[in-house]
């Protein structure tokens, strides 16, 4: 069933940021998956950017949400579910929650989600011309929530397979090891060319010093962050998809756990 079958919006959101870059990002994301020709898509942020999320949400009567986010920590356990709730409450609208992007459990759609993703990776570096390094840094925001580092070493460890050769995630924030500590591993642990992968959707600060602080240890290239990777792009469209062919009952409850 294609997500806008039963004439379903699919938003498109974001945290949001000060940094312009990653709003064109996020806005070049929708472009990309609109051109798939699924029905109106459209973007939505948190905070900082306009539209917000609960804006959108109150000019709609259905609309799919896939959370832009890489990992499901408190903005996709918490904040979009509590957007989606107040927007249920002030009209009868039809909203069902997809899943991040990232991967978070072991379902088949995780493993597909990883694959993804990794994919995504390996065509930024080859982009960067960084793919023959023989270190990475897989450089990621951080978060003081576990399942959230847990995700990200998952994702580094299937990177170190697809390219085998070592890979440690490095982090900008945090209680993870920062990217620059990353970086300095590697290199002790033998690495003469270390490049960093981006486990970012877009641009921004905490992109710009993870970037920063694994050069400061080491690392000589740096991969874009994933942004309209025709990879992402199907992934959005599979999250999406996942939540449209259910009853919207079950959606609707499973908002309300």
């Amino acid at each position: 069933m294609p997500v806008d079958a039963d004439g379903s919006r699919l938003l498109l959101v974001a945290h949001g940021s000060r940094d312009p870059r990653a709003q064109r990002s996020t806005l070049a994301l929708t472009r990309a998956v609109r051109s798939r020709g699924r029905g109106r898509v459209d973007a939505a942020f948190l905070d900082f950017s306009r539209p917000r999320l609960a804006d959108v949400l109150a000019r709609s009567e259905r609309a799919v949400v896939v959370p832009l986010l890489l990992t499901a920590a408190y903005h996709g356990r918490v904040d979009v579910p509590a957007e989606i709730a107040r927007a249920r409450a002030a009209s009868p609208v039809d909203v069902r929650l997809a899943e991040v992007l990232g991967p978070v459990g072991g379902a088949a759609s995780d493993r597909d989600a990883l694959r993804a993703v990794v994919a995504a990776l390996v065509l930024r570096l080859d982009e960067a011309g960084v793919r023959g390094a023989d270190g990475i840094v897989l450089a990621a925001a951080g978060s003081r929530d576990p399942s959230a580092l847990d995700t990200v070493e998952l994702v580094a460890g299937a990177l170190s397979a697809a390219l085998r050769r070592p890979c440690r995630a490095g982090y900008a924030s945090g209680t993870g090891p920062g990217a620059g500590a990353a970086a300095a591993s590697l290199a002790a642990g033998g690495a003469r060319r270390i490049a960093v992968a981006s486990y970012f959707l877009a641009p921004g600060h905490l992109y710009d010093r993870a970037v920063e602080q694994a050069r400061a240890g080491g690392a000589a290239g740096a991969a874009a962050p994933l942004g309209d990777a025709p990879q992402i792009v199907d992934l959005i469209l599979a999250r999406a998809a996942a939540v449209a062919v259910r009853p919207a009952g079950a959606a609707s409850a499973s908002l309300a756990a």
